[in-house]
């Protein structure tokens, strides 16, 4: 089953709460960042324990979505790009970002058929980069910018706040559960 590409563009997160998975991205404060990448791999690593929607973790719910193990492969890459991006903002003046094609990565490193024994390891690691990469942020250090080669434009405060979004809208893809409240509250 091929999985139909998404070439949706999610900023409008940055302006309104997301009907499908429910989450805010203007409900929290970013110094929270950390405790929230945190608790969302938390609760991601609980539904993988738990093989998601129907508990297979290999199985796709519908053609045109992923299984949850994809799906975790998919939140593993973004924490270590987001990571990899953050560390060009933190070190460089509005650094274009390289571009990342996140079904053509799905397809060729064959997210389907990785060990979950491994993508949960290297999920909690990327989880953790990312967590200690954000709690390095300065005050003055949030108003950084970068981009995309799509026009997009952020500040490391939008980056994050765009960021944090994609775990937690997946989670809800993989379990059908809205995590975004629980995750802002979330005791650090």
């Amino acid at each position: 089953m091929k999985i139909v590409p998404d070439t949706k563009d999610w900023t409008w997160v940055l302006e309104r709460p997301c009907p499908e998975c429910g989450f805010n991205t203007n409900s929290f404060d970013v110094a929270d960042l950390p405790a929230m990448i945190r608790a969302i791999a938390a609760a991601w690593l609980d539904a993988l324990l738990m093989g998601g929607i129907g508990g297979n973790l290999f199985s796709r719910p519908a053609p045109d979505k992923w299984s949850p193990l994809e799906y975790t492969c998919h939140v593993r890459d973004v924490f270590k790009l987001y990571d990899y991006r953050l560390a060009l903002m933190l070190s460089e003046d509005n650094p274009l970002f390289p571009n990342w094609d996140q079904d053509e990565t799905a397809l060729a490193e064959r997210y389907g058929e990785q060990d979950p024994n491994v993508v949960k390891q290297e999920f909690r690691d990327a989880a953790a980069a990312v967590a200690s990469r954000f709690a390095g942020v300065q005050a003055g250090q949030w108003q950084r910018l970068g981009r995309r080669g799509d026009g997009a434009h952020f500040t490391i405060d939008t980056f994050g706040r765009y960021f944090i979004h994609d775990p937690i809208h997946h989670l809800y893809d993989v379990t059908g559960d809205r995590y975004g409240d629980v995750i802002v509250n979330w005791p650090a």
